[in-house]
């Protein structure tokens, strides 16, 4: 059995999965900050992470994997939402964890063994600021309870950064409360018209940051196997993560691996509301993608490496998941899924897993194909049909022109127009006594004739 490596942010190499418990491998992913709809960045590392969460269910167990989840809300996004629109903030958060939710079941995202609300954990909140305070690693100034970075020598290791760059290059909060400018907020104070919570500092809400170390260690333990999350996180989300736990905690480091997934591009640019190219998944989803061609197109490019979502991929994706399907209807699925976990155990490479499947397609073994695509979370629901115009001169052309090549002996050229047909989604029947005969099948694609046109 080939052994899960990842790639750890924290060492900078891929490592060997060791689970501290194999009869309960943990795993924490930083989840969304309900506010408004998921966009396709948040749907990426939700893809990924439910690929590592589904093959660890194969590996271990579906009952030896704990994978937590969380959603935040309560943040200053929420409360500036809620003065925007006028809406309670309970109602905007309740209403957007709704919309995060459907739209990642319509991606077959697994739902978590928990997803944690940051409003439910704010007593644990409470308990670890206080353990931090008693230790010596975090102080109380005008309302607001800040950790002392200096107080923690390793602050910085994860993201490679020292204290002394960061204060150079970093943007920082220098408030007059502080005792360092790179000392960050646990606990601040609330007006009346902010959530708050009663605790030994005044009313007040948590900082963004000591949520997920209160919500890993109440629901996972103090050390675990796997955090993940954004390559935007690294720092400071969670740089400042692994100091408050590891100082609540004595010392005890907080996860073996770091998984980060890098960011999302669109047509070649950064994804931006300025520059016309934002999107979320359910703009995608009402704009007719089905939730399966979003999941293949954030699966083809590697965690590890920015992905470009472009048109073409998206229709590239949909003609295959079409012939997939067609290949392996009726077929029951096999309970060999070697190639593709193969692939996935070294470092999640999911673009190998999908180049195993188009060759379990090129060999029509639609079992394996079934079985393989729903270890990635692909073929789990047939494909809408789509009614596209036909070309029949068209077909018929490119067919009079591999007659000619065939005649020609020119093989390569009558090849490519086979492959382009079959690309297509147009069923080809050779009859040695007549004109080929054709079919469009479901899924229809003139995208490859065009092109070979």
């Amino acid at each position: 059995m080939t052994p899960i490596r990842l790639t750890n942010t924290a060492s900078r190499r891929k490592v060997a999965l060791d689970p501290i418990d194999p009869a309960n491998v943990r795993v924490y992913a930083c989840g969304p900050t309900v506010y408004d709809r998921a966009h396709l960045g948040n749907a990426r590392a939700a893809v990924v992470f439910d690929v590592l969460y589904r093959l660890l269910r194969h590996r271990y167990g579906a009952d030896h994997v704990t994978y937590v989840r969380n959603i935040t809300d309560v943040d200053d996004k929420i409360n500036a939402r809620a003065a925007e629109t006028g809406r309670p903030i309970a109602e905007i958060t309740d209403e957007t964890t709704r919309w995060y939710l459907d739209d990642m079941a319509a991606l077959n995202v697994l739902p978590p063994d928990h997803m944690p609300r940051a409003t439910a954990y704010v007593p644990q909140m409470i308990a670890m600021i206080e353990t931090l305070i008693a230790r010596g690693h975090a102080y109380e100034a005008q309302g607001h309870v800040l950790f002392a970075v200096a107080s923690y020598a390793q602050y910085g290791a994860l993201s490679g950064r020292t204290v002394e760059d960061m204060k150079a290059g970093a943007r920082v909060e220098v408030a007059p409360y502080k005792r360092d400018p790179m000392d960050f907020v646990l606990w601040k104070p609330s007006s009346p018209d902010l959530p708050g919570w009663d605790s030994p500092w005044g009313r007040g809400r948590p900082g963004w940051h000591i949520e997920c170390s209160a919500m890993s260690a109440e629901l996972l333990g103090a050390h675990f196997d796997i955090h993940a999350g954004g390559g935007d996180l690294i720092f400071p989300h969670h740089e400042n993560e692994i100091a408050q736990s590891v100082c609540a905690h004595e010392g005890t480091p907080m996860a073996n691996v770091w998984l980060h997934n890098e960011m999302l591009q669109v047509e070649g640019r950064k994804m931006s509301k300025s520059l016309g190219n934002f999107f979320t998944v359910r703009d995608l989803l009402e704009d007719g993608v089905p939730g399966e061609v979003i999941r293949f197109v954030l699966l083809s490019t590697h965690y590890r490496k920015p992905m470009d979502w472009t048109e073409d991929r998206v229709a590239e994706a949909e003609a295959t998941l079409r012939r997939w399907q067609d290949l392996a209807a009726g077929c029951d699925a096999s309970d060999d899924v070697t190639a593709v976990a193969d692939a996935l155990a070294d470092d999640l490479n999911t673009p190998g897993a999908i180049a195993a499947l188009h060759r379990l397609a090129n060999e029509g073994d639609g079992a394996r194909l079934k079985a393989g695509a729903s270890l990635l979370g692909l073929m789990q629901r047939g494909l809408p049909e789509v009614d596209v115009p036909v070309d029949s001169a068209l077909i018929e052309r490119l067919l009079g022109e591999r007659r000619s090549a065939r005649t020609a002996r020119n093989f390569a050229r009558a090849d490519a127009i086979r492959a382009a047909f079959d690309a297509a989604g147009v069923q080809l029947q050779d009859r040695p006594d007549g004109p080929t005969e054709w079919k469009v099948k479901a899924g229809f694609d003139p995208v490859p004739l065009k092109a070979l046109s």
